[in-house]
């Protein structure tokens, strides 16, 4: 009989890691509950709304998801949907059902995460008509291609595999009709910096080689080497959380140089509260009203330590540079 492998510290941090991905669920769900932004579909992940969060870490999220949203959105419609989107870490992220509903989908939206979250994320699919019947929907044939760890169809599909091992996550892709001369729109949301600082140049640099047009958006901490940034950093150690790719994370201009030593064209950074401050402020002035915030100091802090940073190369020119750009020069094209 074969003996039992021990339980290392990597196994430990990887559960850490995982475990992230239900506290974003977990918090998206409670703010949609509030009304910050419609999500019918988060429901059906996070059967609870849960205990109540604080104000502040609502509009937190809602300025990440609406600010991923709209660039996401944009390099949906500059490319007349003729593209695919690789969602890296994408836990039980909606963009998926949301894209469907707003009738802005690529040809294909490819999902990879850690094998465990993938069967959770299959299981739901399996069992929650209203996540299995969009998928259905955009299908051709009356099957779908589905096991413990993978599902594809047509228009979707959800891989299993470590983003540290480059050649195995690439090997699952293709055999799931990842195309390499498509436009590709790569997204990763706080996954990079649980990778160490090679490991997720390696990702960045791999995505760079692949497409020859391509955009890389990456949501994540920023300037955390001041004291708030400390103070995250102490609460995620004693979750046994490490964030072993902290050392990219001390500045905007660190955010865009790791691309354009990787291979991009182009790149670019904001904190969130620029963001914040882009963001369409009739909307803004609504999610405002919904609670009040007795911490603004404390909701400036958490959005000086996340970032939206992205890159960009192509060989296409379809102007991706030019329509991000817009969105940092007051007076041109808004959010």
């Amino acid at each position: 009989m074969a003996s039992r492998q021990p339980f290392t510290d990597t196994d430990t941090a990887d559960e850490a890691v995982r475990a992230t991905c239900d506290d974003a669920t977990v918090c998206k769900r409670f703010a949609t509950s509030k009304g910050y932004w419609k999500d019918p579909y988060i429901q059906y992940f996070v059967r609870s709304v849960g205990e109540r969060k604080a104000p502040e870490i609502n509009r937190g999220y809602y300025a990440r998801v609406q600010g991923v949203n709209r660039l996401l959105d944009a390099f949906l419609k500059k490319t007349q949907c003729d593209c695919q989107i690789i969602n890296l870490g994408a836990g039980l992220d909606t963009t998926f059902w949301r894209l469907k509903d707003d009738n802005l989908m690529p040809r294909k939206f490819f999902e990879v995460d850690f094998p465990t979250i993938v069967a959770r994320k299959i299981h739901y699919i399996k069992t929650k008509p209203p996540l299995s019947k969009p998928i259905i929907e955009t299908h051709s044939t009356d099957s779908l291609l589905l096991d413990a760890h993978s599902l594809d169809s047509d228009r979707y599909c959800i891989i299993g595999a470590d983003l540290r091992n480059i050649s195995d996550m690439e090997e699952k892709l293709k055999k799931f009709q990842l195309n390499t001369e498509l436009p590709t729109l790569v997204l990763t949301e706080c996954v990079l910096v649980y990778m160490s600082p090679s490991q997720s140049s390696g990702l960045i640099r791999w995505a760079a080689e692949t497409f020859h047009t391509a955009m890389f958006i990456n949501y994540e901490q920023v300037n955390m080497y001041d004291r708030f940034g400390q103070v995250m950093i102490e609460n995620l150690q004693r979750r046994q959380c490490t964030l072993a790719g902290v050392e990219t994370c001390q500045s905007l201009e660190l955010q865009k140089e790791r691309f354009l030593r990787s291979g991009w064209e182009h790149a670019n950074a904001l904190d969130m509260i620029a963001v914040y401050s882009m963001l369409p402020q009739e909307d803004v002035g609504r999610i405002e009203r919904l609670e009040f915030l007795d911490e603004l100091e404390l909701l400036q802090q958490l959005l000086q330590h996340y970032s939206i940073s992205w890159a960009s190369k192509e060989k296409l020119s379809l102007g991706i540079i030019w329509l991000f750009w817009d969105k940092l020069v007051p007076g041109r094209l808004s959010w």
